[in-house]
């Protein structure tokens, strides 16, 4: 924390009589004035957590927090009291003391503020006690876990996320947006080590972080081919430095002959010439090593593919063998059998049912003439009261028609000639006819008539 300006205040920070009781420092007895003691306590204790979240920080010590809440020149007076009692919730530890939870093996780094000061001189100074250390650095818990998480994220979304080895400069660049500076990232490594998510160790010198990889629940220890593989890797990337710098090293004496050769110095523009020949003859043996080192991590990483492969089957097959523990060949054929003899009992039932009760030959006669006396009862009157038709044609003169003739041979023949009528003759007709059924006489029609025309 350099000042107040790398965070945002709360909104009665301009209250002076707020900002007074704040200041102040805290009475020795929390229970004189519970209230207030909580009210002051929950202030800082947020504050504090803010403030170094703003500034992507996880690490806090007295002397900076006193530089960070200065107000019109003067300090709050109770900050130890708040350290201490975050440290006893569990919120904040000490860096020393964190660090050494983990793996003593890790002071051994010269990180950070880690060798700023003994671990012996740390776990001599009481939490208890009521001065707290101005320089002595505490980690709030809740950031480096925050913190923790983010820089796994971002390894495993980058392009190292198929290498389970990085170094711990290949981190640093990795992790710039997300740690403020070196002493974070190394908490935020802890914090990931405490739970199993990496390990960290040293090789020839170098620091090394193996990352837990996806499909695994915890990191597994740096084995021999985890170091072979990372040599590789470390030799594939110098080669890739020094053939493009071999590269650029042509290139700039192809231009340096084409210079010399305008200037008309032929034999410094040959030397030249000569000169990238073997600058590119070397680029070309560096090439191969390099393509053979890739071929080498390719075949590695397919060899690492068909091992998950491997195992996979192998849970298969565990699995498949538990599964068929109790089933055999003899028991599956009996029971097929036992199905099948099922099957053909349901099918006979069925057929059973659907066949229903059969009829004797007698009751079907009778239900035969129950239907046609039925029959004869639905017909209506008008039709049963006529005459029946005969049998016989009819001949014009009323004599029956022989048999084999067909019923239009023996109908009349159709008259030719034209209707002679006379009027007289029509009304003559029409006054026979009367209407019987009322008792009354039908009068006479005599339109009809009159709109027929005489016969000549």
């Amino acid at each position: 924390m350099s000042n107040s300006t790398e965070m945002s205040l709360p909104p009665d920070w301009d209250d002076d009589e707020r900002m007074n009781f704040m200041f102040s420092d805290f009475k020795e007895n929390r229970d004189v004035n519970t209230t207030d003691w909580d009210s002051k306590m929950d202030f800082w204790t947020a504050l504090i957590i803010k403030s170094c979240r703003d500034r992507g920080t996880v690490c806090v010590n007295l002397q900076e927090l006193n530089k960070t809440f200065k107000r019109k020149e003067k300090s709050p007076l109770g900050l130890s009291t708040v350290l201490q009692s975050m440290a006893r919730c569990g919120k904040i530890q000490r860096e020393s003391e964190f660090a050494a939870n983990v793996d003593c093996g890790w002071l051994s780094w010269g990180v950070g503020l880690l060798l700023v000061k003994p671990l012996k001189w740390t776990f001599s100074t009481l939490l208890g006690s009521s001065r707290v250390p101005l320089e002595e650095s505490f980690v709030i818990i809740e950031l480096v876990k925050e913190k923790a998480t983010e820089l796994l994220r971002v390894y495993r979304s980058s392009e190292f996320a198929s290498r389970s080895i990085l170094s711990f400069q290949e981190l640093c660049a990795l992790s710039s947006d997300v740690c403020a500076d070196e002493s974070t990232l190394c908490m935020a490594l802890l914090q990931l080590q405490r739970d199993k998510q990496v390990t960290v160790s040293l090789y020839e010198g170098e620091k090394i972080v193996k990352f837990c990889q996806p499909g695994q629940d915890r990191v597994s220890a740096v084995s021999d081919v985890d170091i072979g593989i990372y040599q590789l890797q470390r030799s594939e990337k110098l080669l890739g430095e020094r053939v493009e710098k071999l590269g650029l090293e042509a290139d700039k004496c192809r231009e340096e002959a084409k210079l010399l050769l305008t200037e008309g110095k032929r034999s410094q523009a040959l030397r030249c010439l000569r000169g990238r020949k073997r600058v590119e003859k070397r680029a070309d043996n560096l090439f191969a090593k390099l393509e053979s080192i890739r071929g080498i991590l390719d075949r590695i990483a397919q060899s690492q593919t068909d091992k998950m492969v491997m195992q996979a089957y192998q849970a298969g097959v565990s699995a498949l063998r538990l599964s068929l523990k109790d089933v055999t060949v003899e028991r599956a054929e009996s029971l097929v059998d036992q199905i099948q003899e099922l099957c053909d009992t349901q099918d006979e039932v069925n057929q059973t049912i659907s066949s229903g009760v059969t009829s004797t030959d007698e009751d079907m006669d009778e239900l035969e003439e129950e239907l046609k006396s039925l029959l004869d009862e639905s017909k209506p009157d008008s039709i049963s009261g006529l005459p029946e038709v005969p049998a016989n044609g009819l001949r014009p003169s009323g004599e029956p028609c022989l048999p084999g003739r067909d019923l239009l041979s023996c109908l009349p023949a159709v008259p030719h000639s034209h209707l002679n009528i006379t009027t007289e003759q029509l009304e003559e007709e029409l006054n026979q006819l009367t209407l019987t059924d009322s008792g009354f006489q039908q009068k006479r029609m005599t339109s009809p008539a009159k709109r027929l025309e005489p016969a000549q």
